[in-house]
C-alpha cells in the first residue's frame, strides 16, 4: 500500500501530470520538455527524479542522452490509468500536443538532413529497388493478428518493422547502434497507439537484454552487413523465449558485387545451406521460408527456439562450418 501511496503522491502535481501525459507520446530527453513545457532544466529535472523514483517513468541513457518514457508491462499500469483520466480537451494538455508534435518534426527533420549531408542512404530497400510492400505483406502473414507478445527488432533502423508489426504485439522494443536512425524511429513512433513501442541504441552482438525476454526476434536486412552473422544470430537466439520465434528477412545469395561494394555490405546475401547451418548449431528448428521476387531476390528464413532457454552463443567451429 505504501508504495502505491508513494506513486500517487508523486503523480498529484501538475507539470508532473504534464509530463505523463507527454511520455505517452514517445520518449523525450530533458532538453525536450524545457521546449516544450517552457519550464528551466533544474525543476524538470527534479520532477522527472521523482517520476523515475517511483517508476511511474523509466530512464533510458543513450551515449550522453538519457531518454524518458513510460514503463512496460505491469509496471507501467498505473502511469497509463493516470494519464487515461486526463481530460482529452485540457487546453494545457493541447497545448503541450501540439509543441510537442512540433518537437518531434524537427528532430526528424534534423535527423534526416544529417544523413542527407553524410551520403548515407539508409532507406536500404529503396536503395536497392526490393518490393518493400511485398515483403511487409509476407511479414504480416507470419504474424498472429493478435496476441503476438512481445517483439525485438535488431537493426530498426527508422522504425518501420516496429510501426508494421505494433498493433498485432503487446510491446515492441528496436535496437539499432546508430543515434541518428533511432532519432528518425522515435519521430516515426510518436502517437499515443505506438506508445508500447520503444527503441535503444545497442549492438547487436552484445544486446542489454535478458535471456529468454521476447517471443518473436525480427533481423530485416540486417545480417549482410554483420562481420559476424552467426554471434548476431546467436545474441538474437539467446533473448529469444523457449518456443519463440525468429524472422529472418535478407537477400538471397547473388552475384552483384558492384552493389555489395557500392552499399558496404559485408556479404552477398545467403543461401538456404548457410542459414540453415546457422540455425542447427544454435537449436533453431527451421520452417519453410518465403521468397519474395525483385531485382534481387529477398528471403524470410524462420526457426522456432527450442523449449529450454539458450544461453550462449554455438560452438566457434560450428558457426565456422556455415561458412565453409
Amino acid at each position: 500500500m505504501e508504495t502505491l501511496l508513494a506513486s500517487l503522491r508523486a503523480a498529484a502535481e501538475p507539470t508532473r501530470l504534464r509530463l505523463l501525459a507527454l511520455a505517452q507520446r514517445g520518449a523525450f530527453c530533458v532538453m525536450d520538455f524545457t521546449e516544450i513545457l517552457g519550464q528551466s532544466q533544474p525543476r524538470l529535472s527534479r520532477h522527472l527524479k521523482l517520476l523515475c523514483e517511483n517508476r511511474l517513468l523509466e530512464r533510458v541513457r543513450e551515449g550522453s542522452n538519457v531518454w524518458f518514457t513510460l514503463p512496460h508491462g505491469e509496471a507501467g499500469g498505473l502511469p497509463k490509468e493516470l494519464i487515461a483520466r486526463l481530460p482529452p480537451d485540457d487546453p494545457i494538455l493541447e497545448s503541450d500536443r501540439r509543441q510537442a508534435a512540433r518537437v518531434l518534426a524537427e528532430r526528424a527533420r534534423i535527423a534526416s538532413e544529417s544523413f542527407r549531408q553524410k551520403g548515407a542512404d539508409w532507406d536500404e530497400m529503396r536503395a536497392l529497388g526490393l518490393p518493400a510492400q511485398a515483403v511487409e505483406d509476407a511479414l504480416l502473414s507470419l504474424m498472429p493478428d493478435t496476441g503476438g507478445g512481445t517483439l525485438l527488432d535488431i537493426g530498426t533502423g527508422t522504425g518501420r518493422i516496429l510501426e508494421l508489426l505494433a498493433p498485432r504485439v503487446s510491446r515492441a522494443l528496436g535496437v539499432d547502434a546508430s543515434k541518428a536512425m533511432l532519432a528518425l524511429a522515435r519521430a516515426r513512433l510518436a502517437g499515443p497507439e505506438l506508445g508500447h513501442c520503444s527503441v535503444r541504441l545497442a549492438d547487436m552482438y552484445r544486446l542489454p537484454l535478458a535471456d529468454a525476454s521476447f517471443d518473436t526476434v525480427v533481423l530485416q536486412m540486417v545480417l549482410h552487413h554483420a562481420d559476424d552473422p552467426g554471434l548476431a544470430l546467436a545474441e538474437a537466439a539467446r533473448v529469444l523465449r523457449p518456443g519463440g520465434r525468429l524472422l529472418l528477412i535478407d537477400l538471397i545469395a547473388h552475384e552483384q558485387k558492384d552493389l555489395t561494394d557500392r552499399l558496404a555490405h559485408r556479404w552477398s546475401g545467403f543461401s538456404d545451406a548457410t542459414i540453415d547451418a546457422l540455425f542447427a548449431a544454435l537449436d533453431l528448428t527451421p520452417t519453410a521460408p518465403l521468397t519474395i521476387d525483385g531485382p534481387l531476390a529477398v528471403r524470410i528464413w524462420t526457426a522456432t527456439a527450442p523449449n529450454h532457454t539458450v544461453t550462449a552463443p554455438a560452438p566457434a567451429s560450428a558457426l565456422e562450418r556455415a561458412f565453409c
